[in-house]
């Protein structure tokens, strides 16, 4: 496995500042990952602000992901800068629906406002790192690097996570963007799948959200959140238990 995404940034402990929450692909946690983090973060005293960019999908009647956030994890604020009635891609949502489209400046602007005033700021994408998420094609990579975020990957358990997790690694590191990695949905009963992957995925492994953690109570959920996430994220989860454990 190459070296490239291990990278020589070091991040801090515990994080603050803005913190980009992407995953390798769409349905894979971020959400419930966002949620806790604010949680673990709120516990531990700091303020905590949640921006969505982008919502899609509105007209579904689903929860929306900040109206999730917020229930879970009451953080000190929540944001959607803009959403969308089709469950596409951002970019293509606002074109469907005949809208403008988010741009990056507008993006940027309204995050940084949000770190103003915030200790930590949690900027949840919409599906993957390199979706276009508004004007002229930009995307959560574009928005973490103009940033100077640390990236949260989200990931899945099961089978595909290895080559998806490395190719999301890997475009960070490229940009000089430190991540970690969280599995935003570890089985109650993994399977031989499970195991292997968590041995051999790359990156800085920085929590396991159980499966279905999101349909918890609120006030469970963030009394068990901080058990979820390493140091870095304001929990006390120790990847290296949690494999050796999961064996």
């Amino acid at each position: 496995m190459t070296d490239l995404f291990e990278g020589s940034t070091v991040i801090p402990v515990p994080l603050t500042g803005p913190v980009v929450v992407t995953g390798t692909d769409t349905g894979v946690g971020k959400t419930i990952v966002t949620a806790a983090i604010a949680a673990a973060a709120t516990a531990a005293g700091l303020s905590v602000g949640v921006v969505k960019p982008a919502q899609t999908g509105t007209a579904d009647g689903d929860e929306p992901d900040a109206r999730t956030v917020a229930r879970l994890a009451e953080p000190a604020s929540v944001r959607t800068l803009a959403d969308y009635p089709d469950p596409l891609a951002p970019l293509a949502a606002a074109r469907v629906a005949g809208e403008d489209a988010l741009t990056a400046v507008m993006a940027q602007l309204a995050i940084r406002g949000v770190a103003d005033h915030h200790d930590l700021t949690l900027v949840e994408g919409a599906g993957g790192l390199l979706v276009p998420m508004g004007e002229g094609g930009w995307t959560v990579l574009d928005l973490a690097a103009a940033l100077d975020a640390t990236a949260v990957v989200v990931a899945r358990a099961g089978l595909g996570t290895l080559n998806h997790t490395a190719l999301t690694l890997e475009a960070l590191a490229r940009r000089g963007v430190p991540a970690l990695v969280v599995i935003g949905a570890w089985p109650a009963e993994p399977e031989l799948v499970h195991r292997t992957n968590l041995a051999d995925l790359p990156g800085e492994l920085a929590g396991a959200v159980p499966d279905g953690a999101g349909a918890l109570a609120p006030e469970l959920f963030r009394r068990e959140a901080p058990h979820w996430l390493a140091p870095q994220l304001h929990g006390r989860f120790d990847p290296v238990a949690f494999r050796s454990h999961s064996k």
